[in-house]
């Protein structure tokens, strides 16, 4: 299964996770039969995936350098609240609470007892040298946060206020993303965009780096750690990536990964079947892949005929054959459920799932003008068959397959649809410029809800047709929704956000800019032969890649 690349929000997501907790294991170095409990009542260690670098990493612990970083950066450290990305909630950590003072205004207190992992306290001085560090550093900016800033403050050694240019709110998720760094360390840098950090990198995380080589990068627990009685695990030994897709699949299966994050065929027969008791997995859905419709030309133009379409995908046959079972449908509201429930607009029946009904779908067809003729052809208002293309990536093999089972469900209800299978590069740049008629598009799925739904509905991420559009590639232009996301741009209360967010989903739900129909799934594999309490299905406190989440709740099989 070939997955997209190009993708915006939920993909990043995703490719985050299999960085951070990839694919191989190392031979001499896996250990995963057997309980791995040490004497003192620790995981004396656990096997993860690859730790990322590239093909020829090197020793790299600058948390700003994305693309050449290790994976021991999740670990070593921190950030000043960290986020459930499945429920979407944001966790006190360096910072115990926040308070917007006022709309351009975010106070922050610090957590007491914090110590870097060589001793010296830490304050929100190191706070305040990391933002300005971006500042006079644009390279490591790469979250780009000091567009939306005008100043970060400290008042005192346990607060930080954050001032921004304009109402900040929809910026907050932006900043929670940003690791926190030792200014007894960095100041003495010439250069902290060449500065790899590679000796003894200095965090307040719960693992320091005990050792690196090419093939295997080894952390172990900081026993100075602000919380380390919830840190239950010695060591993480993560092993490059060497070999093939059916080579890693063949290491899970023998179980020489404690956990990873990879796609298997057959996940069942594969891994859980080989020891049911202790080999799990859980893929939580990602962002909505979606039908995306070129709203500038008709029929697609016609509310009805989108609202038609809503029940015309079969999307259990799409889940089960194109997907193998291992996504859920998603909702029309845009968001990601069940983790984001609590942003529903009230009144939706299945959280807004919408069913397959090809019959309704065709006398909803008929209402709205578009008729059957004596031969069973799908008449538009101009008289003549409904004509037009589905574009898919040729090299994506589970969207071709979906697309296939489209395009057979449109061509039942006596439309003339022609499948095109594109290159990526072409395909991406069709669906920016709106040289479509329809495609696939991805949106949502993170935990920024301004983004989530200004990125695919704002009318300044569209564009002319002819013109690269941001990302608004439907080419939505809607004055009520552009007011409703000014107002959530600007809300700093929850309750006022959930109601713009609410806005929003009914737009989605009645309007129909684009019609969801499966989440992208999180890759996730872990075993409970050494340690349990892995985040699952039951118990989704985390979704895979919310690595301190997951390490403070991880403890001994048995205990």
């Amino acid at each position: 299964m070939n997955r997209p690349t190009f993708l915006r929000t939920a993909a990043v997501a995703v490719a985050t996770t299999l960085a951070l907790v990839g694919c191989t294991g190392t031979s001499g170095t896996n250990g995963s039969g057997g309980s791995g409990t040490a004497a003192n009542g620790l995981v004396d260690f656990l096997d993860y995936g690859d730790f990322g670098g590239g093909t020829a990493p090197q020793a790299n612990y600058n948390p700003y350098l994305e693309a050449i970083r290790l994976g021991a950066v999740d670990y070593v450290f921190e950030k000043l609240m960290v986020y459930d990305s499945f429920s979407c909630t944001p966790k006190p950590w360096l910072a115990t609470a926040f308070k917007w003072d006022d709309p351009k205004t975010l106070t922050f207190t610090l957590r007491d007892g914090v110590k870097w992992n060589d001793g010296k306290p830490f304050s929100s001085k190191d706070v305040g040298f990391t933002f300005d560090l971006l500042k006079k550093h644009q390279a490591l900016d790469v979250k780009g946060i000091w567009r939306y800033l005008a100043a970060v403050e400290m008042p005192d050694a346990k607060t930080v206020r954050i001032k921004f240019k304009d109402p900040g709110a929809s910026t907050f998720t932006l900043l929670t993303e940003i690791y926190i760094v030792p200014e007894h360390v960095w100041s003495q840098q010439s250069d902290p965009v060449k500065f790899v950090n590679a000796q003894n990198p200095v965090g307040t995380g719960p693992m320091k780096v005990k050792s690196f080589n090419p093939q295997q990068l080894t952390i172990e627990r900081n026993a100075d750690y602000w919380q380390a009685d919830k840190v239950k695990v010695q060591e993480i030994r993560f092993h490059k990536a060497d070999a093939g897709g059916a080579v890693e699949q063949l290491k899970l299966s023998r179980g020489e990964y404690d956990t990873n994050a990879m796609f298997v065929p057959d996940i069942k027969k594969a891994f859980v079947d080989r020891a049911p008791d202790t080999n799990h997995y859980w893929y939580p859905p990602g962002g909505s892949i979606s039908a995306y419709m070129n709203l500038t030309e008709a029929p697609f133009s016609d509310l009805a005929f989108r609202k038609a379409l809503t029940t015309a995908f079969d999307r259990d046959q799409i889940i089960a054959k194109a997907q193998l079972g291992y996504v859920k449908a998603a909702s029309q509201t845009g968001l990601v459920v069940p983790g984001q429930d609590k942003w529903l607009p009230e009144g939706l029946t299945d959280q807004g799932r919408i069913g397959f009904d090809a019959a309704k779908t065709d006398s909803a067809l008929t209402a709205a003008g578009y008729p059957k003729d004596a031969q069973g052809k799908r008449m538009g208002k101009d008289g003549k068959q409904v004509k037009f293309t589905f574009k898919v990536p040729g090299s994506y093999t589970d969207w071709v397959s979906a697309a296939q089972i489209i395009v057979q469900n449109l061509k039942a209800l006596g439309f003339d649809v022609a499948l095109e299978t594109p290159n990526p590069p072409t395909y991406e740049s069709d669906r920016a410029v709106g040289r479509y008629d329809m495609l696939f598009g991805v949106h949502g799925g993170s935990c920024n809800m301004f983004r989530n739904f200004s990125e695919p509905l704002g009318s300044d991420q569209s564009a002319p047709i002819g013109k690269k559009a941001a990302s608004n590639f439907v080419r939505w232009n809607d004055p009520a929704t552009d007011k409703l996301l000014d107002e959530l741009r600007l809300a700093t209360d929850e309750a006022k956000q959930k109601q713009a967010v609410a806005g929003l989903a009914k737009i989605m739900t009645d309007q129909v800019p684009m019609i969801p129909l499966w989440y992208g799934a999180k890759w996730f594999q872990y075993q409970t032969d050494k340690a349990v309490g892995w985040p699952d299905e039951k118990n989704p406190y985390a979704a895979p890649g919310d690595n301190v989440l997951v390490l403070t709740n991880l403890k001994p099989a048995g205990s």
